[in-house]
């Protein structure tokens, strides 16, 4: 046995199922000890993709996700998406293929110092040497989950990679042992809420790595609470559950947040800053801060309660608490849900015409109405239209992922589940490119349901070289490309501060082409093609690309409101 199938044996018995990523001479080694082993390797079209693809899948299996790289450009390529699991809490293991040991100093072809690279956006970085790497490897998949979980990074030189094994594998157990402060929340928060007079619940990132969401909510039925949540703990407590009362930071915010500022006390439960600061919503409401890290002090921020501790041991003991009398109107949540609602489907304002090329794109600003709606193939639909029609036609148990931009907003509000890990994207490294990704891994661990990628035209750009690997592992994943011909979320903000719009014109949307890279594409312009489309896409036994053309004027109206 060499160090590369040492490596192979200790991830297939740590449950490990796909290697991610792009092949180099330095990587063969590993890939070879990888066929016909129970980790798959998995050609992606980019690093990056093999790094969100790692992240998404360590996610949703609990099990480290591991992404593999050559040197150089490949592991700045895959840096990216490590960076991913760094900011959204995911478990991965980072494989960087390196030059042999001897070289490692010298300044030759594509090296660079990787542990310089990975350090700030890694939880650890080792290197591996002979002798020393069934230790090291061992180390990083338990510290990947150790909580908060994150990316490890290992830098395998090509020689120690085909040199014979001086170790046996090594069993790996998590460390993380966080401190019982459920008597201490109890007696705290029991007080707290007898003073109260409008007490919210929040739920965030942490809260996705709890067992407990059901106790939770027995806690909030018995106290009679409001709850909202961020983009990541979607459906982790239902959104049809009649105290849900939104999404904070996102599409139609103003309506959340004068919601929030009813509030007098903060219960925010597993919720991680890394998605939205504190500063930038809760005021001085006093905060009950109950996650496995403490929350960094800010300005203005009153956090009553602010110790790390072993998140559902807490939430085990709330459903004891005495139920507290409080001012809450039911009829006022219906009434508030009602707007919010509505608020996020504006009617819908015709086109004015795009200029035809080779006209020049005017650069006006927030008075320049002649580009103020999408582009005019796209009248006959909205985002929040698409949303709705794909909504009706996706089973409960589907799976909805989608990307950055003004549509991330739009659909973290407006999608509605009552099931963990169903709409799925990035909400802390939040960079464009994820929904691609992000479905095929969710395709992978759940081959049996639906997975649908929603993307903004200017993410397909970043990614369209992806449907290649849908295509070649038969994911049967339809991907709709929201397509106005801009980058929109950029547009509004360029709106907000009255600039002109430079940089921001992707070009008049051309006609649909009748595949990708051999995946089929249809065009959809109104709702009745829409439908028909997302079903003859939900129908095929491989992926599908549907260009909705849509008109982003709406997004002014939501996305920044």
């Amino acid at each position: 046995m060499n160090n590369a199938e040492l490596i192979v044996a200790m991830l297939g018995r740590a449950g490990v199922r796909w290697a991610f990523g792009v092949p180099s001479g330095p990587v063969l080694p590993l890939i070879e000890a990888m066929r016909g082993s129970q980790v798959e390797y998995v050609l992606t079209g980019s690093e990056t993709a093999a790094g969100y693809m790692a992240a998404m899948t360590g996610q949703l299996t609990g099990v480290p996700g591991v992404c593999v790289s050559t040197l150089g450009p490949g592991a700045t390529n895959l840096a990216t998406g490590v960076g991913g699991a760094w900011l959204d809490r995911a478990p991965v293991v980072a494989i960087t293929c390196n030059v042999p040991t001897p070289w490692l100093r010298r300044r030759i072809q594509m090296r660079i110092d990787h542990h310089a690279l990975f350090g700030p956006i890694t939880k650890a970085s080792f290197p591996l040497r002979q002798g020393l790497v069934a230790d090291p490897l061992a180390k990083a998949l338990a510290i990947a989950l150790d909580e908060p979980p994150g990316p490890v990074h290992l830098d395998l030189p090509e020689d120690v990679a085909v040199s014979e094994a001086a170790e046996p594998p090594v069993s790996f157990q998590p460390r993380t042992v966080l401190p019982d402060c459920s008597g201490e929340v109890a007696a705290q928060l029991s007080e707290a809420l007898a003073r109260s007079r409008r007490p919210i619940v929040i739920t965030g990132l942490t809260f996705t790595r709890s067992r407990l969401a059901k106790v939770l909510l027995r806690f909030i039925e018995r106290q009679r609470l409001p709850f909202i949540t961020t983009a990541h703990a979607k459906g982790f407590l239902p959104e049809s559950h009649p105290n849900w009362a939104g999404v904070i930071g996102r599409a139609r915010r103003t309506n959340v947040q004068r919601f929030v500022e009813q509030a007098d006390l903060i219960i925010a439960v597993g919720y991680d800053p890394i998605e939205i600061n504190y500063e930038e919503w809760t005021g001085g409401t006093p905060i009950f801060h109950l996650s496995s890290e403490a929350a960094e002090p800010g300005d203005g921020l009153r956090l009553a309660f602010n110790t790390p501790l072993d998140l559902d041991r807490a939430i085990a003991r709330l459903p004891e608490l005495p139920a507290a009398a409080n001012d809450w109107v039911e009829e006022e949540w219906v009434a508030h849900r009602l707007a919010f609602e509505r608020a996020l489907r504006p009617s819908l304002t015709p086109s004015p015409p795009l200029p035809s090329p080779p006209a020049p794109l005017p650069t006006v600003g927030r008075g320049g109405q002649s580009l103020e709606r999408g582009a005019r193939e796209g009248a006959g639909l909205t985002l929040h239209g698409v949303l709705d029609v794909l909504h009706a036609l996706l089973p409960p148990d589907g799976i909805l992922t989608y990307d950055v931009g003004a549509h991330h907003h739009q659909v973290a509000s407006q999608w509605r589940t009552d099931e963990p890990w169903n709409c799925l994207s990035t909400n802390g490294w939040s960079s464009m490119g994820i929904a691609m990704p992000a479905a095929y891994a969710a395709k992978l661990v759940h081959p049996d349901r639906p997975v649908v990628a929603v993307l903004g035209d200017g993410c397909f750009h970043m990614t369209a070289g992806e449907l290649n690997v849908a295509r070649r592992l038969r994911l049967a994943v339809p991907h709709i490309v929201l397509n106005d011909g801009w980058l929109s979320l950029i547009k509004i903000k360029q709106d907000r501060h009255d600039y002109g719009y430079s940089g921001v014109f992707l070009g008049e949307p051309p006609e649909s082409p009748p595949h990708y890279f051999g995946v089929p594409c249809r065009p959809a312009r109104d709702a009745e093609t829409l439908d028909a489309a997302i079903r003859w896409g939900l129908a095929l036994d491989g992926p599908s690309v549907i260009e909705a053309f849509i008109d982003a004027g709406p997004l002014s109206e939501t996305v920044y409101d």
